[in-house]
């Protein structure tokens, strides 16, 4: 069960390491682009590619579901990014259970957006765990944890793709353990426990009156989506890219201006008329030529 890239990595790994895999349940395809044309989620086209029953049930909660998931009869059930919480009776119906994939180091980060709060928040070190699934969100007990190191100036699409792979390597590794009768359970320990909820955009506008480090880090871990932004005239401008000078000044080295595309700092200042204006002069932040 799993819906976009970050679960698409999940599900190749079970497929090349020889998992029967006896169907995928994933979200219903949903309008994308400015054309707004609707659009199978990653893991409903990999899944097709392997003639993978594909199933995207409305409500999980439905009784045709459940009559479903008797007939299909898993032994297990595997969670990756479904985007969707499962009743009580999905979780009790497997012989071994429903195992999920986590993007973080629990009981750091539990929730919806592990991978950008850990970078926001200015952590050195993030990772992988799977755990045995209960009704409350990313609380079961632990299986393994897996940790990786975050990059000074990595983005939050460049660690969520590290993650993803080590996901699949981790998920493997989880499911071989089960089989075998090898697998641990540790209870997670509420000490240290954190939530990662959503983003939105009161998360996403830079206050230049924070620290360097903590807007670049804002910076990286909403680059690319939904991405922090600022207004420069009246005008939305968003930034994906920075650095932190040695003078302690950031500098913005990518950024998208409101109706235009995706360029470098550089050719922003070029395509604007006033280049003064644009060197802010004692100011905490400046574009990089």
């Amino acid at each position: 069960m799993g819906t976009p890239e970050f679960a698409r990595v999940s599900l190749g790994y079970l497929a090349e390491n020889k998992f029967n895999i006896i169907g995928v349940v994933t979200q219903p395809d949903k309008p994308a682009g400015r054309k707004m044309i609707l659009t199978p989620p990653p893991v409903k086209i990999y899944a097709e590619s392997e003639n993978i029953p594909v199933y995207q049930p409305l409500n999980l909660k439905d009784e045709s579901f459940f009559e479903l998931l008797k007939n299909i009869a898993p032994d297990i059930i595997v969670v990756a990014a479904y985007g969707k919480k499962l009743p009580e009776n999905i979780l009790k119906f497997p012989k071994y259970g429903c195992v999920n994939v986590h993007a973080s180091l629990l009981p750091k980060y539990r929730g919806a957006a592990p991978i950008s709060a850990a970078i926001i928040n200015g952590e050195k070190i993030t990772g992988i765990t799977t755990i045995y699934m209960e009704e409350s969100i990313d609380t079961g007990d632990m299986i393994i944890k897996e940790p990786l190191e975050i990059g000074e100036d990595e983005t939050y699409g460049e660690l969520h793709d590290r993650l993803a792979e080590l996901g699949g390597k981790v998920l493997t590794k989880t499911l071989e353990q089960i089989k075998s009768g090898t697998a641990k359970r540790e209870k997670q320990p509420e000490e240290g426990a954190s939530y990662a909820g959503k983003t939105d955009n009161a998360v996403c506008e830079i206050d230049w009156g924070q620290p360097a480090q903590k807007i670049h880090d804002q910076i990286r871990g909403l680059s690319p989506v939904p991405a922090a932004f600022m207004y420069l005239d009246g005008k939305k401008l968003k930034i994906f890219k920075s650095r932190i000078s040695s003078d302690g000044i950031i500098e913005l080295l990518e950024v998208q201006p409101e109706g235009g595309k995706r360029m470098s700092a550089g050719d922003f200042i070029n395509g604007r008329k006033n280049e003064s204006r644009d060197e802010r002069e004692g100011s905490v932040f400046k574009f990089a030529r």
